[in-house]
């Protein structure tokens, strides 16, 4: 089964490139039913040996094709914080409509697409150890895994997320 994460994370735009983490390590996400998700450190390792085309898409929507490692568009690594990632937006609509949300600070965060291979469980908290990664999103609205920052950044200035986001996630997870 297909499993997707939503996380606030940092992202960056660079003149037609975006820049940031799709996941952090040890960061926790409320993913229904009273289970706290986090990622082990190197939970993308395998994938990323391995897997010949990862997408980056928006929304999770594979209409919306920003990158893909298979071209060198998108870049993924894992580092000690988490997964990076760095990509070279298109010159189409969607990309320019990515990048104007990304540098004035209104996107919602970064998601990825995955299947668990190995994860640890006590009915309570769930640990993601291995996944099997299939793509990474730009998303428009709210992520699920908190404790981070994501910015947007033009070559002259940052913006930061606006704290109503994060309260409009928790809203939402209260509701699920």
């Amino acid at each position: 089964m297909i499993e997707k994460r939503f996380q606030t994370t940092e992202l960056r735009a660079k003149g037609r490139r975006l820049e940031g983490y799709a996941a952090l390590f040890g960061s926790e996400a409320r993913i229904g039913a009273g289970i706290v998700e986090t990622i082990a450190p190197g939970a993308f390792s395998r994938t990323l040996a391995q897997r010949a085309d990862i997408l980056a898409l928006v929304d999770h929507d594979p209409t919306r094709v920003l990158a893909r490692t298979r071209s060198g568009s998108l870049r993924l690594s894992e580092d000690t914080r988490g997964l990076n990632f760095d990509m070279d937006v298109p010159d189409t609509q969607v990309g320019r409509d990515v990048l104007t949300l990304a540098e004035r600070g209104d996107l919602g965060g970064m998601s990825f697409g995955f299947e668990a291979l190995d994860e640890r469980s006590d009915g309570v908290r769930r640990e993601l150890r291995v996944v099997d990664l299939f793509e990474i999103s730009v998303v428009s609205a709210f992520p699920a895994y908190e404790g981070t920052v994501i910015n947007a950044r033009s070559l002259v200035r940052s913006f930061p997320l606006r704290d109503a986001a994060a309260r409009r996630l928790r809203l939402l997870e209260l509701l699920a």
